[in-house]
Formats: structure tokens, C-alpha cells, sequence
């Protein structure tokens, strides 16, 4: 089958040498010049036979949205658009409707993998109509992991990333979890190693996983995690999750609290607590300790810079 794949970053790339391997024709365009097949979405899209398909596989947001506009432009009646990329499930309806208009069918698609995916096959979770899910199963076959799973048509346009969205929540959630495990191992002094316990835990246990498997191998890699700074950003999926979440009147006090730890974690001093400890002051007569710290490492007022 041939495809056009736009957008040949870390994934991308990885998902175009993976179709290629099960002798599918990839066309792939990006703005990167050392890594593209085609100078332009137009040379691409006259490349591909028809019904012509093409993933999208860029940033979330205007990126997404520019290309997809660009496609309509380009693409004719029994084509299709696939959105791999992490798009908000909300954007999703309105790019299926642009598209309708021409005849042109929409798939969202949630891609789960990272860097691992060239090899192991990426979970694959998607949104759209049947005839148009039936047009790209081959490409789905190819990218999606052997075995039983790892595969699903998740419901009508938007289900993908939905699916992907809640997804990513409960990989925070998880995350979080490891991660405050580990915070108190290493504050207890009656356990010398803390890498090992985390090792044990990979066979036999029911809290093992894939990320219990990664965090052991960054241990392995730097023990005690040294040279770390204790900064995560967040993707926009969790703080989506957290929205759906109220919009439903879903309780999701475990990934509500992951995505704010990691808002914690950008905090040179947390103003909340300074008000903690001044209330303290005050009711109590508690000790305040004076920030002792040089003006240059206090922390700049501009909020850090957010991922979408």
C-alpha cells in the first residue's frame, strides 16, 4: 500500500522505516530538508495513487490544523487523512467536518510507543468511520505490535485521541506512583539498595510494567538518579484528562494529583507554602526559616514555558 506521511521527527521517522520493512511505499514530507522523500505536501500528494492516505504526524495545535488545511486543498472525494499526532479529541469533529465537505474521510488515531515503537509496534487507538478505518487497515496492521493486542477502533471520530488522552492521564498516575515509591525508599535508612528493590519488583509482583522496566534502567544508568534536576513538564494531555474529567463528573483524584505534582516541580520556592508557613507563624509561633538563597537563584517571576 502506499501512504504520504507528513511529519518525520522521532516518530514519525521510526513509523515511516516500520511501514517500509512490511513493503508498504512511504512518501514522506517534513520541513527538514535531511530527512524528507518530497520538497512539498503538493509533490507528495501527487505521488501517492489513488484513494490517496496520509498520516499526519506533527505537533498538536496549529501545526496540525495548518496541515490538515493544506491536505483539503490537495486531496479529492475516497481520500483519507489520518491524525496520528496528540491532538485534543475536541479538534478533532471540526477537521472531520472540513474535510466531509470534499468527501474526504477522517481518522484520529492515538499512537502510543515512543522511541521503542520502530521495533516492538505501536498501540493504536482509533476514531472514524468504518469504511475509512477499512481503507488504512493495512497500515494499521503494519505499525501495531504482534500478537492479540495493541490494536482498537475505539468508536466515531474523536475516539481515538480520546482514548489516547485518558491513556496518558493514567501514565502520569502510574508514573507519579513510582516516583513517590522511590522518594521514600531512599529516605529510609534501613534500606540499602534502592535500584535492587525496584528489579525485584519486575517479575512476579502486580505493580510490574513497562515503566517500572524504564525507571530501573535510568537507575541503572545513574544511581540515585544524580545530575537530575527535579523538573517534569507536562504534554497537555493530563491537563485535558483532568478536564474531561469534570466535564463528566469523573472522579480522577490520583491523575489530578500527578499533573499537579508536576506543576510543584517547576517551583523554585513554592509561594503556597511560604503562606503555609506564614499562617503558621502566626497561630502557632512556629519557626520561620529566612530564605537564605542568592537573588540570582531565586527564580525568575515568568512562568516556565508549557508543551501543547
Amino acid at each position: 500500500m502506499d501512504i504520504g506521511l507528513v511529519g518525520l521527527g522521532k516518530m514519525g521517522g521510526n513509523m515511516r522505516e516500520r511501514l517500509r520493512r512490511a513493503g508498504h511505499t512511504v512518501i514522506g514530507f517534513d520541513r527538514n530538508p535531511e530527512v524528507r522523500d518530497v520538497e512539498s505536501l503538493e509533490a507528495m500528494v501527487e505521488a501517492l495513487p489513488d484513494p490517496k492516505v496520509v498520516w499526519v504526524m506533527v505537533p498538536a495545535g496549529e501545526a496540525t490544523d495548518a496541515t490538515i488545511k493544506g491536505l483539503a486543498e490537495l486531496l479529492s472525494e475516497g481520500d483519507v487523512v489520518i491524525d496520528g499526532g496528540n491532538s485534543r479529541w475536541s479538534d478533532d469533529q471540526a477537521h472531520a467536518e472540513m474535510l466531509s465537505g470534499k468527501g474526504i474521510g477522517f481518522i484520529d488515531c492515538g499512537v502510543s510507543g515512543g522511541v521503542w515503537g520502530l521495533e516492538n509496534g505501536y498501540a493504536l487507538m482509533a476514531g472514524g468511520e468504518p469504511e475509512d478505518i477499512e481503507t488504512a487497515q493495512p497500515i494499521f496492521d503494519a505499525l501495531r505490535p504482534e500478537g492479540e493486542f495493541g490494536w482498537v477502533h475505539a468508536g466515531s471520530v474523536g475516539a481515538g485521541h480520546f482514548s489516547k488522552m485518558v491513556h496518558n492521564g493514567i501514565e502520569y498516575a502510574v508514573m507519579q506512583a513510582y516516583a513517590e515509591g522511590f522518594e521514600l525508599l531512599q529516605a529510609a535508612k534501613m534500606v540499602d539498595n534502592v535500584t535492587d528493590v525496584f528489579r525485584s519488583w519486575r517479575e512476579g509482583t502486580v505493580i510490574r510494567s513497562w515503566l517500572l522496566d524504564l525507571l530501573v534502567a535510568a537507575l541503572d544508568e545513574r544511581e540515585d538518579l544524580e545530575g537530575i534536576r527535579g523538573y517534569a513538564e507536562d504534554s497537555g494531555e493530563g491537563r485535558w484528562t483532568v478536564e474531561a474529567a469534570i466535564e463528566h463528573a469523573v472522579p480522577v483524584p490520583a491523575i489530578a494529583g500527578a499533573l499537579f505534582a508536576r506543576f510543584a516541580s517547576r517551583q523554585e520556592d513554592s509561594p503556597a507554602m511560604k503562606a503555609v508557613a506564614a499562617m503558621r507563624n502566626q497561630f502557632g509561633g512556629h519557626q520561620l526559616k529566612a530564605d537564605e538563597r542568592p537573588a540570582e537563584d531565586k527564580g525568575s517571576d515568568e512562568p516556565p514555558p508549557q508543551k501543547e
